[in-house]
């Protein structure tokens, strides 16, 4: 029997992996308040699955196509006067429940809208782990390549111009890494918790790091123990995985919470 056969050991790795690569795209989704764009982003991946189940295509690049096209439509209408919440509230629940109603229209299929909903990680397979492994090290080299330049345009849009910069584009940028990881991420947490895995983390390490390198960091190291005591309790208490994982690591951000002023002083 190899190692890769232990249900819990592949659901260690894919929660590993989705955490790392949610990390520093999660420190610039807090930086640039962008949680309510992370949140439209997931909620039309179940669009994603039911075209997907439709045609009879892989759910992966349904997810990422359909990811994509809400990603670049936001981006897009924010730009002609929207307000960018209003805007998000709108179509976040608007692809959420035309991904539904378009599931129930697939006739001869079951589908377990709960996996997808909160995801399923327990059922990670070696191909699930090959598709995760492959958007994180996509997300981490495109977020790697282009930090110094998405950090330049998230402090300051003007010194991003003056840098030669193109904020648009660094924007587009971010958009793409954002689907690839709720592409990667749906099979671990779901689509109604991939936000959560990308904000606490991040907004648990932003007391504790002094440079945005440092908080990347931090935030990739709370994910992975989130991942991983969010298993273990799951295992233990017999608690749904995805739900787990992020009480965990909304745990450690209560941690961080609660230390933060003590290490400030002594600081």
């Amino acid at each position: 029997m190899s190692l890769f056969d232990d249900f819990m050991f592949r659901a260690l790795l894919a929660g590993l992996g989705v955490a790392i690569a949610a990390a520093p795209l999660g420190c610039f989704v807090v930086w640039r308040r962008m949680a309510y764009f992370g949140d439209a982003t997931a909620h039309a991946a179940i669009l994603g699955v039911a075209i997907a189940l439709a045609f009879d295509a892989s759910v992966f690049v349904g997810v990422l196509g359909v990811s994509l096209v809400m990603a670049f439509a936001v981006s897009s209408l924010s730009n002609r006067g929207y307000a960018m919440d209003t805007l998000l509230g709108v179509m976040a629940h608007s692809a959420l429940a035309v991904g539904l109603v378009a599931v129930s229209f697939l006739s001869g299929l079951r589908v377990d809208l709960m996996a997808y909903l909160f995801g399923d990680i327990l059922l990670v397979t070696v191909t699930d782990l090959a598709i995760i492994g492959a958007g994180a090290v996509a997300v981490l080299v495109l977020i790697s390549a282009r930090w110094s330049s998405l950090l330049t345009a998230t402090l300051n849009r003007d010194l991003a111009y003056a840098a030669g910069l193109n904020p648009a584009r660094e924007q587009m940028v971010l958009t793409l890494a954002l689907a690839l990881i709720v592409a990667v991420a749906m099979k671990v947490v779901g689509v109604l918790l991939i936000s959560a895995l990308l904000i606490i983390p991040a907004a648990a390490a932003r007391p504790l790091a002094s440079t945005p390198e440092r908080m990347a960091i931090f935030a990739a190291i709370i994910g992975c123990l989130a991942s991983t005591s969010g298993l273990y309790a799951s295992y233990q208490f017999d608690t749904p995985a995805g739900p787990s994982v992020v009480v965990a690591a909304g745990a450690l951000f209560l941690i961080s919470a609660l230390i933060a002023p003590a290490l400030r002083r002594r600081a």
